[in-house]
């Protein structure tokens, strides 16, 4: 393939966007190219986007080879909302302050209470000649802020993800979008003479994460080309982020990281045939819902079937008879054994 020729007409000289996502390491190498920067000074500007129809945590660096120079200005954004609405994750330039009017910064220049604070950086947007290709989002320098440099207290950073929901927003995405806004150019005025030079193209785009499933999911898989959790602990939805019908004996909640490795899924008894006790004849099963008889349902079968249908009377042959007593509490019974007894077999002093 010719690097500064691109023809979407001509297999030869085609760089479809699927080269981004191909095997790295062939020969001659891959990659998705623009349009020259024929009609400058119009800007050249490309958008990006990658979406799972999949809520997905993050778990690694997000890595952007580029087979040109790295652009001169570019914004990484996220959505988490499907693409309704973007926000920008990080900024990119030669110069932060003349782009995007934002003093340049680095991942090494945040802390722990900064960590949430979007930048510009201009660690990654050297010109056209540069040999380095690689543009990062340093996810894992964020969580060193709370597992130590080489990412050794893993607990600190699962209990900081547990209680702060901002930090596992800010970790979680639906969609990502690259927004190319100006090519490498590498000198300071453009070459108006050589504009079939300036261009964009990608060899490679690497995002690391897993299936957002509450931690109520051990397995994602495809279903109909779309990722979807397998949700255990009796959760349902695309993020197991509610309870099943009939299972709501409290309130949904997610899963904890902690204690690591495994986790905890914060699932709780609603019966226990010790203290929770399934009531009208129900049985316990495997603690968690109550099997009723056919006249009662509720979480505990404390509700007639025939209450909630709105059709109970005397004729419809559910709940207790009419004249039916309730039975002595088993305290008077034992006292009535105890006299009873004593009656028959009196003292002899």
């Amino acid at each position: 393939m010719c690097n500064n020729e691109c023809d979407a007409s001509t297999p030869e000289l085609a760089h479809p966007p699927e080269l981004m996502f191909d095997f790295e390491g062939r020969h001659p190498s891959t990659f998705w190219q623009s349009a020259t920067w024929k009609e400058y000074p119009k800007p050249l500007q490309v958008n990006i986007t990658l979406s799972w129809s999949k809520t997905i945590e993050l778990t690694d660096n997000i890595v952007i080879t580029f087979e040109s120079g790295r652009p001169d200005q570019m914004i990484l954004e996220k959505s988490l909302d499907y693409g309704r609405t973007w926000q920008p994750y990080q900024y990119y330039a030669t110069d932060c302050l003349d782009a995007f009017h934002m003093d340049p910064k680095s991942v090494k220049d945040l802390s722990q209470h900064t960590v949430l604070e979007i930048i510009c950086t201009e660690e990654y947007s050297t010109g056209y000649s540069t040999n380095s290709k690689i543009i990062h989002f340093e996810i894992k320098d964020r969580f060193a802020f709370f597992a130590g440099p080489r990412l050794r207290n893993m607990a600190s950073l699962y209990g900081q993800l547990d209680t702060t929901k901002k930090l596992r927003d800010f970790f979680t995405v639906t969609d990502l979008r690259i927004r190319l806004l100006r090519p490498a150019v590498g000198e300071i005025f453009v070459d108006e003479l050589h504009l079939a030079r300036y261009f964009y193209a990608i060899s490679d785009i690497k995002v690391r994460g897993r299936c957002k499933c509450n931690l109520h999911a051990t397995v994602c898989v495809y279903d109909n080309s779309k990722l979807t959790c397998e949700c255990e602990h009796n959760t349902t939805g695309p993020d197991c982020g509610k309870c099943k019908k009939n299972y709501q004996g409290r309130p949904w909640s997610p899963g904890s990281y902690l204690p690591i490795p495994k986790g905890t899924a914060n699932t709780s008894n609603v019966c226990d045939n010790e203290l929770l006790h399934c009531q009208n004849g129900g049985t316990c099963h495997n603690n968690v819902r109550c099997l009723c008889p056919a006249a009662y349902t509720g979480i505990l079968c404390e509700k007639l079937r025939c209450e909630e249908a709105g059709s109970c009377g005397p004729d419809s042959g559910q709940g207790p008879p009419a004249h039916s007593k309730p039975a002595l509490p088993l305290l008077l019974l034992l006292l009535l054994l105890s006299a009873l007894l004593g009656a028959a077999n009196p003292l002899v002093f």
